[in-house]
C-alpha cells in the first residue's frame, strides 16, 4: 500500500514570503502546489476589493479546497499549501484535516519582523502592479493586529525559519 502524502503549510505575516517559499517547497518536495490566491481569482474575479471580501471569499472556498487535497493526500501526493495559517483559528483546520487522515504534515514560520516584510512588500507592489491596491502599509497593519505565532502547544511539526536584515 502506498503511504500518504505530506502536507506543507505556511505561517507569517503578510509579506513574509509565504507565496515564493512555498514554490520553492512544492519544487523541493515533488509536491502539488495548491495557491488560495489563484483559486479565489479563478472562482471570484474581481470580488475581492477589501479584507472583509477575502475572508468572505477564502471560507467559502475551503470545503472545496479540503476535499481536493485529501484526496491527493490519501493516493501519497505531498502537498504544498500556499494559504496562511496566520492564527490559531486558521492552524487548527490544517491540523484538523491531517488529523483526519493521519498524515504528515510541516508548518514554516517565515519569522520577519514588520519592517522586513513592509520593504518586500514595496518590491511585490513594483513587480505585481495589480496587487497595489491591496499591498499598502495600512492593509499589513490591519492584517498583522490578527497575526499568532504558532506555538508547541498547537500539536503541530513547526519549522522556524528567519531571515536577517
Amino acid at each position: 500500500m502506498k503511504s500518504q502524502g505530506k502536507l506543507f503549510f505556511f505561517c507569517g505575516k503578510m509579506g513574509a514570503g509565504k507565496s515564493t517559499k512555498s514554490k520553492v517547497v512544492a519544487i523541493e518536495n515533488d509536491a502539488v502546489l495548491i495557491s488560495e490566491d489563484e483559486w479565489l481569482a479563478a472562482h471570484f474575479p474581481n470580488q475581492i476589493q477589501s479584507f472583509d471580501d477575502y475572508i468572505k471569499y477564502s471560507n467559502l472556498i475551503k470545503p472545496f479546497i479540503k476535499n481536493h487535497f485529501q484526496s491527493l493526500l490519501k493516493v501519497g501526493v505531498n502537498v504544498v499549501m500556499d494559504f496562511p495559517a496566520n492564527t490559531v483559528k486558521q492552524r487548527l483546520w490544517f491540523s484538523s484535516l491531517c488529523n483526519e487522515l493521519g498524515c504528515d504534515h510541516e508548518l514554516l514560520y517565515l519569522n520577519l519582523s514588520d519592517e522586513q516584510c513592509l520593504s518586500q512588500i514595496g518590491k511585490r507592489r513594483l513587480e505585481q502592479p495589480e496587487r497595489a491596491h491591496f499591498d499598502t502599509e495600512a492593509v499589513f497593519y490591519h492584517v498583522t493586529q490578527y497575526f499568532e505565532p504558532p506555538c508547541v502547544g498547537e500539536g503541530l511539526n513547526i519549522v522556524l525559519e528567519e531571515k536577517h536584515a
